[in-house]
């Protein structure tokens, strides 16, 4: 039974990514990083993967992350502040580069490769990755990839799968098992998958909760301020 000083999770989620969120900074060099501030939230995933659709919907925006169907478009480590005071943020959103199958040169991807790497090495502030994961098609080597890059930088990370909408009802729990199965073998991962869709909301709200949980665990004076 949850106890009456319990935090609600789901209506702090809320109440959270109802807030300001503001553009901060664009890097595309490792030394062209924004100055440390808050807790940090990375959103990482393949060029085709919906992750703009994802901060927007996060967001209950419509123009935060800028979407196409061109692969390849985020070409920067993108930080966006959130909460009332622009002075003060709750959290930062960390939008990065997507990878895999973008539609640009070797060059540019290995700047991008070697850009994530120096970010995710060498950020203190930075809590946590979402690795965000077509659902339709599952963990592919690309992601496995991404996976190993981020166990080997020590990092905590959770997986998102993404377009909930387009997998069958039937098929949603046997793709849940499936990540499972991958994430038992990277010791890095959180255990807990999440499953949504940015186009219908389904949830994102799961989402905005594991988000706050983890402010809870890492920050907690942030998340005093947060159910102030």
């Amino acid at each position: 039974m949850t106890e009456p000083d319990s935090p609600d999770y789901a209506e702090i989620g809320r109440w959270l990514f109802a807030q300001n969120c503001e553009f901060l900074w664009a890097a595309d060099k490792s030394d062209g990083l924004p100055p440390m501030g808050p807790l940090e939230i990375a959103f990482a995933g393949r060029s085709n993967v919906g992750k703009s659709s994802l901060l927007n919907a996060l967001t209950t925006r419509r123009t935060l992350a800028r979407t196409s169907h061109t692969p390849g478009r985020t070409q920067n480590l993108n930080f966006f502040d959130l909460g009332p005071d622009a002075q003060n943020p709750l959290l930062r959103l960390v939008d990065m580069p997507g990878y895999g199958y973008a539609a640009v040169s070797k060059e540019k991807i290995a700047n991008w490769t070697r850009l994530m790497k120096d970010f995710l090495r060498g950020r203190a502030s930075l809590a946590r990755v979402f690795v965000l994961i077509d659902g339709r098609h599952g963990v592919k080597d690309v992601d496995r990839e991404m996976l190993t890059l981020l166990d080997q930088a020590a990092l905590s990370y959770q997986i998102v799968l993404t377009k909930r909408d387009e997998v069958k009802k039937s098929a949603v729990e046997t793709t849940l098992d499936e990540a499972r199965a991958v994430l038992r073998k990277n010791p890095a991962a959180h255990p807990e998958v999440i499953f949504l869709s940015s186009h219908t909301g389904e949830g994102v709200s799961d989402l905005r909760e594991a988000i706050v949980k983890l402010v809870s665990e890492r920050d907690s004076e942030t998340f005093a301020r947060l159910r102030a």
